[in-house]
């Protein structure tokens, strides 16, 4: 069988920018502080991760404050329960994503919605058939790079909608852990979620043109993915430089 996401590396500039998101991976990896240990780097890195997830949903606050444990707003609480369970959720990322997305909304939703719509995506043809395809890339059916998989699981996500409240959360936290189950980055320590949020207009423009399901739509929205992803990385590095 042919590996469905193999044409993206073709469409102008998308394998230029995955390698591009690979390098500066790699040269935050360099950093020496990660040679002596990443822990305290994972654990700022999902802090900041959490925050600007919160930010992309519409719940801005200062990173200080919620690292203050000052700021009770549901979407911020939702995001910081997501990011503090990503690294007991990867194993079961790479073998059961949709019981993992199932999951990822709970944590999320869990002070939004009611209790029974936690965790039950639509049930319409499109959105089953979707899932169950994106299911598949995942659990090994392709081989294209980690960060053009956390691409297509991103903006499936996002414009699919299948959870009600702040899908958002959900398909952040599902395209960080494609990132580290896939190795790109399996210590955790960029911050993509920063990279969109420097680049919020892009996002939601790049967001909109995947929607179109073109080639020009998904050439932009890789595009700006590993541009985010790349941005990440550099956060990543600040971290590390910040606790030398």
């Amino acid at each position: 069988m042919s590996d469905p996401l193999a044409p993206l590396l073709d469409l102008p500039d998308v394998a230029d920018a995955a390698a591009e998101a690979r390098k500066q991976i790699d040269q935050l990896f360099g950093h020496q502080l990660l040679r002596r240990g990443s822990g305290p780097v994972s654990v700022e890195a999902a802090l900041r991760g959490a925050h600007a997830s919160a930010a992309l949903e519409g719940a801005r606050y200062d990173l200080e404050s919620i690292r203050a444990g000052a700021v009770t707003d549901p979407v911020v609480q939702g995001s910081l329960r997501v990011a503090g369970a990503l690294g007991s959720l990867v194993d079961t990322w790479s073998k059961a994503p949709l019981q993992v997305l199932a999951r990822l909304h709970v944590l999320a939703a869990r002070d939004v919605l009611p209790s029974e719509a936690l965790g039950r995506p639509r049930t319409d043809p499109e959105v089953a058939a979707r899932l169950s395809a994106l299911s598949d890339l995942v659990t090994g059916g392709t081989e294209a790079p980690a960060v053009v998989l956390a691409a297509i699981v991103h903006g499936e996500l996002l414009v699919l909608a299948p959870f009600d409240g702040p899908g958002g959360l959900v398909a952040r936290a599902a395209a960080r852990l494609t990132l580290i189950a896939k190795g790109l980055d399996p210590k955790a320590v960029s911050v993509p979620e920063a990279g969109h949020l420097a680049r919020e207009p892009e996002y939601i423009g790049a967001t909109n043109a995947y929607a179109t399901g073109t080639a020009d739509g998904v050439r932009s929205w890789l595009k700006h993915y590993c541009a985010a992803v790349a941005l990440g990385a550099d956060e990543g590095f600040a971290i590390c430089e910040a606790m030398s």
